[in-house]
């Protein structure tokens, strides 16, 4: 059994999706960042001011007015915290749209090896087919001398 987990984790698929999901951590973060620092500030100007990430619906409980969000958690009510969830949302737009970014420049970059390696191989010289070949090489059997 050990000797099949050795050789799973040995191939080269397991490997590529181990750093797929540390530069997928790392880039979470500095997406999280962007949204956090950049984008919630923002949208909070536009809607007067308001921390984004702070909104919040007390559903059950008693809140402080003007509570943060984390204060609102930490008094035990029930809290629907819609500021959270659109951050969220932001995060994954962002996300999906680098992604999207990425595979298309992969994608353009595969299709032009691509075209290239086709123009390459129309340009080669063509050399003779197997059966020219057995053809040349039967002809010059036929001419030698029998012995």
């Amino acid at each position: 059994m050990l000797h099949e987990f050795r050789k799973f984790i040995a191939r080269g698929n397991v490997l590529d999706l181990a750093v797929g999901i540390i530069i997928g951590a790392a880039f979470t973060a500095i997406v999280n960042s962007i949204v956090k620092d950049l984008i919630n500030p923002v949208i909070g100007l536009i809607i007067g001011g308001i921390d984004f990430s702070n909104l919040y619906w007390v559903l059950s409980g008693t809140v402080t007015p003007g509570a943060s969000l984390d204060e609102a958690r930490n008094s035990g009510a029930a809290i629907f915290a819609y500021g959270s969830f659109v951050m969220a949302v932001i995060n994954f737009l962002i996300v999906a749209f680098v992604v999207f970014l990425l595979v298309k420049a992969v994608n353009k970059v595969k299709d032009a090896t691509h075209h290239k390696k086709a123009q390459e191989e129309a340009a080669a010289p063509k050399g003779p087919t197997q059966e020219e070949l057995l053809i040349q090489i039967r002809d010059l059997l036929a001419q030698k001398p029998q012995v």
